[in-house]
This record gives structure tokens, sequence and C-alpha cells, in this order.
């Protein structure tokens, strides 16, 4: 049998991969170390769960710890792409895991957390350095980090990053990275767009393949019901309160979906957590923990923020919703059936999602067997607390006609009607002025009046147009001159009032299509 001492890794790997309880490698594993060790550039296809990440991992770190060398300033030896967060946490912690008896330093970049103190982190340089597109060529552009040092890039689940418009940002990585080094790009599907991606960042690449393209785990039992919209809450609690869903994950397509999910679930006694863009770094690590501690039962979230959520007791993922895009599905079931364990897959599919469906079914040729409607739901249904409407945003993003009305429909501060709420008309006068008709800085010197009550040419340094201030902000004493003398350039690397990729406006804005949230 062959096992990790026969593949040639390094005694302090060896030990490690001990301590962790690994003996034989996985698929993936054994067909991808050799040649990564060897140091060629590798296109690896592989489920999650598959143990993708100890496949390039584990030869990186043989890599580092056969050749050691100096950090330098602002750079690092090996860079490895995620698409989300948590999947940089993860990989981040693996990692470290396998490193325990190396000295290899590790650090993650992501949004959500202060730009500065990843600045700090990354001045002595770093040896691996695991990040999303989006924050790395933030710290690129404020010169906090230099690519020219990377001696090995990994890009882990490309299809993602594509899915989330990450192409923009991965092209212009590869400019910044030196044509002499080793490429490794693994991805769970293999559409036409990743492999035309692979091909810009691979040189004669090996091909690793472990399963069928877009085939979904042998080991996951997979099930669909049909139902109505409206029922779908229902149908969501009655199934959660059975005993042997001690550890669900439920998704949604949007976010709003997933906080509506979790409220409704909590009002009938079920503990749910919410995991998706909208939330913070902070409450996205604490749902998460609390959904691995056990403390909640269900985690419910948004496809992009799923990715990296390596949990081994997942017993159930339900698809509250089917994914308009069926790759989509093949991630979600993946989250469980994971370390050789089985999973139950479950899918809630109404009549207009039947089309999704069939797409699902197309892709992964496979038919999934129809489970009827649980034995007397309609009347089980009827006990329960009323669900959420279906597809109504108006609690998210507050209903525009109440606000600022009291709890018995009054206005506060009058209406469009000119009346206030005791139902006298409101004199209409020029703003700023006092119902008594006097003006509250009349007679004061300009410089006592409050900074918004200024003439815009009177107003002082602190108050100048966004623009103005970023550019001095950049650059010592407001002289618009850089350190060195050169010109003064934006936070994206252009010259002031040009756009990330030379184009006009203020610098501003992002690639069209380009994920935002980390």
């Amino acid at each position: 049998m062959t096992n990790f001492t026969s593949l040639g890794l390094a005694e302090p790997l060896l030990r490690a991969l001990a301590t962790e309880g690994y003996e034989t490698p996985t698929p993936i594993q054994l067909q991808a170390i050799p040649p990564a060790m060897e140091g060629r550039d590798l296109c690896g296809i592989a489920q999650t769960g598959t143990g993708k990440t100890a496949a390039f991992a584990l030869p990186i770190l043989h890599r580092l710890a056969n050749n050691p060398a100096p950090r330098r300033k602002c750079a690092a030896r090996v860079l490895v792409l995620a698409p989300t967060r948590e999947l940089a946490t993860q990989i981040a912690e693996s990692f470290q895991s396998y490193a325990r008896n190396l000295k290899i330093s590790v650090m993650t970049v992501f949004g959500g957390v202060p730009i500065p103190r990843q600045e700090r982190q990354l001045s002595s340089g770093v040896d691996v350095l695991v990040a999303t597109p989006g924050r790395l060529l933030d710290l690129v552009d404020r010169r906090a980090l230099m690519l020219g040092e990377v001696e090995v890039l990994v890009l882990d689940e490309a299809d993602q990053m594509l899915d989330l418009g990450f192409i923009h940002s991965l092209k212009r990585i590869a400019a910044m990275l030196p044509r002499q080094r080793q490429s490794l790009f693994f991805s769970a599907t293999m559409p036409k767009a990743i492999a035309e991606l692979a091909g810009r960042f691979l040189v004669e690449p090996v091909q690793v393949a472990v399963a069928p393209v877009a085939t979904t785990a042998e080991r996951v039992e997979q099930y669909v019901t049909f139902c109505n919209q409206s029922e779908k809450q229902a149908l969501l609690i009655l199934t959660l309160r059975r005993p042997e869903f001690a550890k669900a994950l439920v998704f949604t397509r949007t976010k709003h979906g997933a906080d509506r999910v979790v409220r409704h679930l909590e009002g009938a006694g079920i503990r749910a957590a919410a995991i998706h863009g909208n939330k913070s770094q902070p409450q996205r690590e604490k749902a998460l923990a609390a959904f691995k501690q056990g403390v909640v039962g269900v985690l419910v979230a948004t496809d992009i923020a799923a990715r990296g959520i390596d949990i081994d007791a997942v017993s159930h993922v339900i698809n509250f919703e089917l994914p308009n895009v069926p790759e989509q599905y093949v991630h979600r079931i993946g989250r469980t059936a994971r370390a050789g364990l089985d999973g139950i897959a479950m899918s809630f599919c109404a009549d207009d999602e039947r089309p999704y469906l069939k797409d699902i079914e197309k892709l992964t040729r496979n038919k999934i067997a129809v489970l009827p409607l649980p034995e007397g739901f309609l009347a089980a249904a009827a006990k329960l607390p009323k669900p959420v409407p279906v597809n109504d945003d108006r609690e998210e993003r507050g209903n525009r006609h109440d606000v600022g009305r009291h709890r018995d429909g009054a206005r506060p501060y009058g209406d469009r009607n000119g009346r206030s709420h005791g139902g006298r008309p409101v004199e209409s006068r020029p703003q700023g002025v006092r119902p008594d008709g006097s003006r509250p800085y009349a007679g004061r010197p300009q410089a006592d009046r409050p900074i918004g009550d200024r003439p815009m040419g009177d107003r002082p340094q602190s108050d100048r147009p966004q623009a103005d201030r970023m550019r001095d902000e950049r650059t010592p004493h407001g002289t618009g001159r850089g350190a060195a003398g050169a010109p003064a350039r934006n936070r994206f690397g252009g010259k002031p009032g040009q756009g990330r990729f030379g184009g006009g406006g203020n610098g501003g804005g992002r690639p069209r299509g380009q994920a935002v949230n980390d």
C-alpha cells in the first residue's frame, strides 16, 4: 500500500502528518504530489473534500524545507489565491498544521480586516501568503506587497473565481508574477472558460483528474422534493426537527433569503445562524465556530460564503433553493460526505425551479430520486408559525413608506402633504431658517460657523473634495510628490484622476463583474 513515506516528503512533514493521523494519500494527493515535487506545472480536477489542499501544500512545504531562503521585505515566496475568506482561512490553517515542525511563516489577507494591520505584517516578508484577489491587489496598489519574488502560484477553486468575477483581477495578478515560476491550478469542474484560464497560467502542465468532470460525490445520497414555493419554510422546519439532522447546512440563492430562513427557523425553536457576504468578518467567524462546536445545529449559507466550510460532521445538505448555475450544485453537496463519511443531500424544488433541476441532472449525469412530501404535511404545516412571505425583501431594506413613522402610524416631523402628526399644516420656510424667522448663524463671522455652513470656496483643507484629500494623504506634506520625487499616484497605482486600469474617473471603481465582498 502506498503511504506518504513512499512519496519522498521531508521528514518534518511526515512527522506532522503522523500527528494529524494521516497515513494513506487520497487519489488526488497520490497523483498530484510527485509531479508537483518535481517542479512541474499542474492542473488538478477534483471535487471538494478529496484532499486538494494537502495535494498542493505538501509539495510546496517540501520545496521550502529543502531550499531555505531569507524573507524579503513586502514579498512572499508562495502565493495561494482563494475565492473567499473562509477558504483562505482553511488553506492557511492546513499549511500551518503541516509546517508545525518547520520554521515557515504563513499569512492570510482578505477583506473585512483593517488593511494597515496587514501592511505591518507584510513589511518583514512571508513564506506562504494565502489571499483573496481583491485585497491582494489593494495591498499591491498601496505598495505594501511586491509579487516579483513569488516562486510558486496556486489557484484553488478556479471555477468559483470565474463565477465571482475575479477574471480581471487574475489577469492583472498574472502580469505581475515572474515568468519563471511553478503554477498549480485546482478546480472542481472544467468548463471551457476554466480551460482557457488554465492555458493563461500554466506551461505544459500535468493533467490530474480523479473523477469524471462535473460528477458528484459517490457517497452522497441525493433526493428532491417537489413543493410550492410557499411550502418551503414549513417543509424545512419539519425536516430539521427530525433527530437525524444533527448538523445540517442549508443553501439559499440570496443573502436576504438566508437571513429570512434563519429568522423563521429561530421562530420555530431551531437554533440557526447565517453566513453570507453581507456579514462582517467577525460575524462570519462566530457563526462558523458556533456551527463547528454544535452550539447551533443549522448553518444557512449562500454559495459564495460556503466555499471553505470544511466540517467533517455535516450530515445533511439541504438546497432550500436550487442554484441557477448547475455547477454550484456540485460544490454545495460536496460539503457533506467528507473525510470518508456518508452524507445526504436534499433539494426543495418549486415549479419555477424545474429547469434548474433538469440542468443539474444533465451536468451530473445523475437522475435525482424523488422524495414525496411527508405524510400529513399540510396538517403539520398549519400548526407552524406563519412563514415569512417569499420574495418579499421589504423587511431587509426597510419599507420606505414607513420610515419615520410612530407605532401608531403617525409621522413625527410631518409628511409629504406638509402636515405634522398633529394634523396642522407645517409652514414652508427656507432651509436653515428657524420658525420665528431668524437664522441660526446670522451676524456671526464665517470662521465661527460650522463647516457645513460655509460656502464651498471657504472650506478648510479637511473639507475639500474626497479626490483631493486622497491624493494628499498618499504623499508627504500634501506636496503631490512621492517620497522619491515621483508623481503622486492614487490607490490603484494610476495618476490622480485615473481609474484602476488607466481610464478616467476618480480611480475608486472595480472592473465590471469583479466581486467586492472579499
